[in-house]
């Protein structure tokens, strides 16, 4: 069995360093938001398929980059 001695000090090489997001990539993820809401909206009043969405929303990925891109699910 193995014991670990916990304590209030914290190893500062555990603890990645914290970067700030930049202006124009906080805009980035904003703008990435707004057009999935609307095409969302667009969706939703029939005025595009699932499938004009479904390419809309790629090129939204490959236009904004939201950061969590990478672990977002797949688009069809």
């Amino acid at each position: 069995m193995q014991i670990t001695k916990i304590t209030d000090k914290q190893d500062p090489l555990a603890i990645p360093k914290k970067t700030p997001l930049s202006t124009k990539k906080l805009q980035r993820e904003f703008d990435y938001y707004r057009a999935e809401k609307l095409l969302r909206q667009m969706l939703e009043k029939g005025l595009v398929t699932e499938v004009e969405f479904n390419k809309i929303m790629r090129l939204n990925r490959e236009t904004f980059s939201p950061l969590l891109a990478q672990i977002m699910p797949d688009i069809p």
